[in-house]
């Protein structure tokens, strides 16, 4: 990134409409486009930019690690993407640029790893981790949290990381919606998990009658009851029939009755409620 004349840093918004160009016919972002973001490691200045943490001059390396051979240190990565540059649903300066550099990577064969998981942590691989995450960031610029925020007395459009994820929300779109359809269940579901809160962009609204099916037929039918959860907000919202799928009748309680506690699923359930949790599950 570059300085102006007086030596300050762009701001996000700017930074953002030097990555992406805006398409009025809503025309989804091109696989090359969301390629070229790859260079964003050495291109960007990340000095410039600020996280949870203050300056976010060592979000490269960190990026990088993503991609690394060692689990430990992919690991690392990814939990570096939740805090600092997503600290507490925190949208950052630096959370732009890493989402770009996020959706450029999600079609690189490495993301098919495995990264360490602790009990609260869904399923996947790596790349199901960082479609999560993109949905994660999607979720702070939504309609409703628009709406949300301006009854409070505060406008997301004031708030400039959070203009600059809405402003690349064609090109997350792009590099989420292939995997709608991967072979792999939990990288399908994180993959429109990511889908419905971007399709809240007006440029990408006709994408949204395509990914019903999917949504109630791949979602709706989750073992996990979160992604359930989301399949019938998302239906209902459309104006969409969400009729016949299963949510979660009491949100609190972490142990779904058609998972086995002691599976591949056993997070959800807490062996010992006396000790409750150190962090909320996953939504």
């Amino acid at each position: 990134m570059k300085t102006d004349s007086s030596d300050q840093p762009l701001n996000v918004t700017d930074f953002t409409e030097n990555c992406v160009e805006g398409d009025s016919a809503g025309t989804i972002a091109t696989m090359d486009e969301v390629e070229a973001h790859k260079g964003l490691l050495t291109e960007a200045d990340w000095a410039a930019l600020g996280h949870a943490f203050g300056s976010a001059i060592d979000t490269p390396k960190m990026l990088a690690a993503l991609l690394d051979p060692d689990q430990s240190a992919r690991t690392e990565a990814l939990s570096y993407l939740h805090d600092p540059l997503h600290h507490q649903n925190t949208l950052y300066e630096a959370t732009v640029p890493a989402a770009l550099y996020v959706a450029a990577i999600l079609s690189d064969p490495r993301t098919t790893r495995t990264v360490d998981k602790s009990r609260h942590a869904f399923p996947g691989c790596m790349r199901a981790e960082l479609l999560s995450w993109i949905a994660s960031i999607a979720n702070e610029v939504t309609d409703e949290v628009k709406a949300l925020s301006q009854r409070h007395g505060y406008s997301l459009d004031d708030y400039p990381p959070a203009v600059g994820i809405q402003r690349i929300r064609p090109l997350l779109f792009s590099a989420s919606l292939p995997y709608t359809e991967d072979t792999d269940r939990h990288v399908r579901e994180a993959a429109l998990t990511a889908c419905i809160p971007l399709l809240d962009d007006p440029r990408l609204l006709r994408h949204q009658r395509p990914l019903i099916p999917l949504v109630r037929e791949v979602l709706g039918t989750s073992e996990l009851w979160q992604h359930r959860e989301r399949a019938i907000d998302a239906l209902d919202a459309w104006g969409e029939d969400s009729s016949g799928l299963e949510g979660q009748r009491n949100p609190f309680l972490f142990c779904d009755s058609d998972l086995s506690a002691g599976g591949a699923w056993a997070w959800l359930a807490d062996p010992n409620p006396a000790e409750g949790y150190s962090e909320e599950p996953p939504f």
